[in-house]
């Protein structure tokens, strides 16, 4: 059986989980997920790094000693995985004592190759990095990264010859491109090998200003550098040296990481592990920053989002959908709470949601949700056939190759192409006329496509997966994806479904506090009798500008009208029934009484605003808006140039 080790960073007890983490830790959950449904054999590593300057300090800081500070933050994030859906096979601790005898075995296997020396050496400390950093790295005198001037400190430690190494990574980097993924970060480790002479490391810290670490096995008076302790973790994990399927783990390992630990994993860590005659892993994935309104996340600035309360707005899987679809692999990500809403309403709400709805309802309103074994042909089944076959194809090609955002996009091809062969078949109408037998073949490929949508969101959005999959009446530990790269199916005649859906409600845009406005002062009172004027009404000026993602949240729809009816006791508005594609009218009250008859209006092509929020007029719930246009000589209505089908979308 084939086998994939997928690692996170160990985390930094020196702060509370935040967005950052979670994503780092759910993308590497859905890789593991993928995986393990693709048949292999998965080991899914994460955990804490805890040793070090700076948890001394917040140790003593916080009153506490430095093991009492790492049990508590580490159990934060520890506790915090199960909520998110995350199962790592091992949550792994610097302080676990399997992982500081491994420690310390490569220590010494690297000392007696003659790797590591004594020296003395003088540089210029950031207890920040918690390393040494050279002058070509200050800005202004400055760490880039903390904006603090470092200590400069002079003393004897232990040094590991990296630069001994150079050559042979930059080699290894060269003759294997996708060694170091995405591409920019590939181009940034080549161009810092390229540059210079490599310095070598520091590896140690004496024990008279540093005692919180894991002591050198050579000399008692000096603990390891955090770094060569904590990378150690991913040999630790699985059982370097001495388990027997060490190699074959090893072997299938890819590290996944944000672009501020490219350094350590890209150069310190390869070139341990070629000192300690060990191959190198096999990927190294590097993924960006998530940002809050393109400022990057910081408590003084109020704006770290937690990944608890993110989950609780949309759903464990609305959260864990947006992370990896929003973010392109390797990119820097904005999160804002209009961005998050508008791609859940868009994406799951309305493409996959609604979906899934109606298709489930018209299953249970024309063969009582059991799906008969009828069958005639058409070419639009083939054409979805070939949709299915290809979007699955570059989601399974895309998602291996840890590019999430384009995977999910190929996958919605499949989606958006459902719902349009749901409305250019026209189940509504086929049952109307009485074809039974084609309505049972386009239930059953509808449905078909919706399992193998289920299917392949399982390793992103387990959760609704599972409970899709249910409702289509199929086993959701049966899931695997390899079977879903052999072709599309129609769901099996016999099948037992649900007979609704509703798994994504529509989120609610974010309300913000606006300056209350001051308050106009009233008109004076015109006479009654004043004859109102003809002319036309005066054009508008420009409106606000709008992003993008506030437009994308509108789904705008062409219906046609099939009823109007007025509205009892108001004298300008109408109730319509309007036909959008869905499974019954959808009803709009609309202010046209003033300028069309009813008559005027039915047969008539209109757009209507779907996911408005309902709300009552004259006692009378309107699902919509009906857009149209004043002008001088009256109103028009807003509609498409040629006749289109019921249900499509302007975009």
């Amino acid at each position: 059986m084939n086998r994939f080790f997928i690692t996170t960073p160990i985390y930094y007890v020196n702060a509370k989980p935040h967005l950052g983490h979670a994503y780092t830790t759910i993308v590497a959950d859905a890789l593991a997920r993928f995986h393990r449904l693709c048949g292999e054999d998965v080991f899914f590593l994460t955990g804490t790094d805890e040793h070090g300057d700076k948890i001394a300090e917040a140790a003593a800081k916080a009153g506490q000693t430095p093991k009492e500070y790492a049990d508590a933050i580490s159990g934060l994030f520890s506790s915090l995985w199960p909520d998110l859906g995350i199962t790592p096979t091992r949550f792994i601790r610097t302080t676990d004592t399997d992982h500081i005898d491994a420690v310390r075995r490569a220590l010494q296997l690297v000392y007696d190759k003659g790797d590591i020396y004594f020296g003395e050496y003088g540089g210029h400390y950031c207890t920040g990095c918690e390393r040494f950093l050279t002058e070509k790295e200050l800005v202004d005198g400055l760490c880039p990264d903390h904006k603090v001037k470092p200590d400069y400190i002079a003393e004897k430690n232990y040094f590991f010859r990296m630069s001994k190494y150079q050559g042979q990574l930059l080699e290894h980097i060269k003759a294997n491109p996708d060694f170091i993924r995405p591409r920019q970060y590939r181009n940034e480790v080549v161009s810092l090998l390229e540059s210079g002479a490599l310095d070598d490391l520091c590896i140690s810290r004496p024990k008279s200003r540093l005692t919180w670490g894991v002591e050198l096995p050579f000399d008692a008076n000096f603990v390891t550098y955090v770094w060569f302790d904590a990378l150690i973790n991913y040999l630790t994990a699985v059982g370097w040296p001495d388990a027997p399927d060490f190699g074959a783990w090893w072997g299938a390992a890819e590290h996944l990481v944000a672009k501020d630990i490219l350094k350590p994993h890209a150069v310190f860590w390869p070139t341990m592990l070629l000192a300690m005659d060990l191959p190198l892993y096999k990927h190294l994935n590097v993924h960006g920053y998530w940002l809050v309104r393109d400022t990057k996340m910081s408590k003084s600035l109020g704006n770290v989002v937690e990944p608890r309360e993110m989950a609780g707005r949309a759903g464990l899987s609305g959260m864990r959908y947006f992370l990896l679809r929003e973010m392109v692999f390797g990119a820097d990500a904005s999160f804002t709470e209009e961005g998050f809403v508008g791609r859940f309403n868009a994406d799951l709400a309305n493409d996959l949601g609604n979906l899934a709805n109606r298709t489930l309802a018209m299953t249970a309103k024309y063969f009582g949700s059991v799906l008969p074994a009828g069958q005639e042909a058409d070419p639009a089944d083939g054409e979805l056939a070939q949709l299915a076959e290809t979007a699955v194809a570059n989601y399974l090609a895309l998602f291996r190759q840890a590019q999430f955002s384009r995977a999910l996009d190929a996958l919605w091809e499949l989606v958006r192409g459902l719902n349009r062969y749901v409305d250019a078949t026209a189940p509504w109408t086929l049952f109307k006329e009485g074809r039974t037998d084609r309505l049972a073949t386009v239930m059953r490929s509808a449905l078909g496509g919706l399992r193998t949508v289920a299917a392949c969101l399982s390793p992103v959005m387990p959760e609704a997966a599972a409970t899709l999959l249910t409702q289509l009446g199929q086993d959701p530990a049966a899931v695997n994806l390899m079977d879903e790269a052999k072709g599309f199916a129609p769901l099996a005649a016999a099948a037992q479904v649900a007979a609704t859906s509703n798994l994504f409600p529509r989120l609610d845009p974010p309300v913000r506090e606006e300056a209350a406005a001051p308050k106009a002062a009233k008109p004076a009172k015109e006479d009654k009798k004043k004859e109102k004027s003809k002319e036309a009404p005066a054009k508008p000026g420009p409106a606000a500008e709008v992003e993008y993602d506030d437009f994308a949240k509108l789904d705008l729809r062409l219906g046609k009208v099939v009823s109007v009816a007025p509205v009892p006791g108001a004298d300008r508005l109408y109730i319509v029934q309007a036909d959008i594609g869905e499974e019954a009218p959808r009803q709009v009250v609309a202010g046209l009484a003033e300028h069309f008859t009813p008559e005027e209006l039915v047969g008539s092509q209109v757009t209507i605003v779907a996911n408005l929020k309902p709300r009552k007029l004259r006692g009378v719930v309107s699902h919509g808006m009906i857009l149209a246009v004043r002008h001088a000589g009256g109103m028009a209505l807003m509609t498409a140039s040629v006749p289109v089908a019921p249900g499509d979308r302007v975009s």
